[in-house]
C-alpha cells in the first residue's frame, strides 16, 4: 500500500491551495480531487463569471480558475487523482484512505471536501436547464452578474440566510421577491424585520416556485400559493435558493467532531480537527463566509498547520 506524508482530500480553491503550500514545502502531497459525488474542482466548476477573486480585474470564468490553480498544484509537485474517497480510518496511524480505485496511508491529512448547496427540486432549476443560467445558490457570488441587474428577483428561503441575501440583492435587482412557504419568517427578529421594512423587498407569503421558464437565462417564475393551490406567472431576472448547505462530512463517518450545524469542528484560529494530524479546510468547516478567496486562505492555514505538524513529529523529511 502507498505511504505518503500528506493526502489532501477535496478539491476546489480549498485543496488546491492546500496542495500549492504543501507542494513548496515538498511535502510532496496526494489530493483525491473528486470525481462521482461531484465535480473536480469544487462548486466553482459550475459557476460562470467570478468577479470578486483578487487578481482577475476582469472576472474569470469559474472553470477557468480552478483550472489554473490545478495546474499550479501540479506544478510544485501535487499528485491529484480524479476519484472519490469511500472512507478514512482515522483510529490509528498512519491512517487509511479508501478511494474508489485507490488505497493509501497517510501521516497527515487535510479535509477539503466542501459544501453543497441545498436546492429544492423544482421544474426548471436542475442541471441542464437554468441551473447557473439564472438560478444559483449564492447570491454574493453571483447577484453581481449582469444578468441579474435592474431585474426582478426572487429569494426562497425563510431564515437568516434568505433574509441577508434578499437585503444583498436589494444592490442590483429592480425588485428583490423573498417567497416562503409559511406566513411568518423563521429568520432572528432583527433580520425579519430589516428584511420586511426594506422597501425594495417584499415577501410572498404562503407561497412556494413552482417551475422556472425562460430562454438562454430566467424570463419567468410560476408561484403557487401552499393554501389555495393557486398558481401564477412572474416576469423574474433570476431565482436564489438560501435554504442552506450541507456540509460534505458523511464520508469521515462520526470520526470527527461536528457543530451542531454538521460542519467540521476546528479549533479557532486553526485549521486543527478534533483527531491530531487531521485539519479542515474551506467550506466543509466554514459555514459563516463560504467564499472562494476565504476557503483559499483557508487552504494556506491548513497547509501550513500540516506542515508544522509533521515538523514536529520528525516525519516532514
Amino acid at each position: 500500500m502507498q505511504k505518503r506524508k500528506l493526502v489532501i482530500i477535496g478539491s476546489g480553491p480549498a485543496g488546491y491551495t492546500a496542495a500549492i503550500y504543501a507542494g513548496r514545502a515538498n511535502l510532496e502531497p496526494l489530493l483525491y480531487e473528486g470525481f462521482y459525488s461531484g465535480t473536480a474542482g469544487g462548486q466553482l466548476m459550475t459557476t460562470t463569471e467570478v468577479e470578486n477573486y483578487p487578481g482577475f480585474p476582469e472576472g474569470i470564468e469559474g472553470p477557468e480558475l480552478m483550472i489554473r490553480c490545478r495546474k499550479q498544484a501540479e506544478r510544485f509537485g501535487t499528485e491529484i487523482l480524479t476519484e472519490d474517497v469511500l472512507s478514512v480510518d482515522l483510529s490509528k496511524r498512519p491512517f487509511k484512505i479508501v478511494g474508489s480505485k485507490t488505497e493509501v496511508e497517510a501521516e497527515c491529512v487535510i479535509v477539503a471536501t466542501g459544501a453543497t448547496a441545498k436546492r429544492l427540486d423544482i421544474e426548471g432549476t436542475r442541471e441542464g436547464e437554468f441551473w447557473q443560467k439564472g438560478v444559483t445558490a449564492c447570491a454574493v457570488c453571483d447577484g453581481a452578474a449582469p444578468i441579474f441587474r435592474d431585474r426582478d428577483l426572487f429569494v426562497v428561503g425563510g431564515g437568516d440566510s434568505a433574509c441577508e441575501e434578499a437585503i444583498f440583492l436589494t444592490k442590483y435587482g429592480s425588485k428583490v421577491y423573498l417567497v416562503h412557504r409559511r406566513d411568518e419568517l423563521r429568520a432572528s427578529k432583527i433580520m425579519a424585520d430589516r428584511a420586511i421594512n426594506h422597501p425594495k423587498i417584499e415577501v410572498i407569503w404562503d407561497h412556494v416556485v413552482s417551475k422556472v421558464e425562460g430562454d438562454d437565462v430566467v424570463r419567468f417564475v410560476t408561484l403557487k400559493n401552499v393554501k389555495s393551490g393557486e398558481e401564477h406567472k412572474r416576469d423574474a431576472g433570476g431565482v436564489f435558493f438560501a435554504i442552506g448547505f450541507n456540509p460534505n462530512t458523511d464520508f469521515l463517518n462520526g470520526q470527527l467532531e461536528l457543530e451542531e450545524n454538521r460542519y467540521l469542528k476546528v479549533t479557532p484560529g486553526s485549521s486543527t480537527t478534533s483527531v491530531e494530524g487531521v485539519f479542515a479546510a474551506g467550506d466543509v468547516h466554514d459555514h459563516v463566509y463560504r467564499q472562494a478567496v476565504s476557503a483559499a486562505g483557508s487552504g494556506c492555514m491548513a497547509a501550513l498547520d500540516a506542515e508544522r505538524w509533521l515538523s514536529a513529529k520528525g516525519l516532514a523529511d
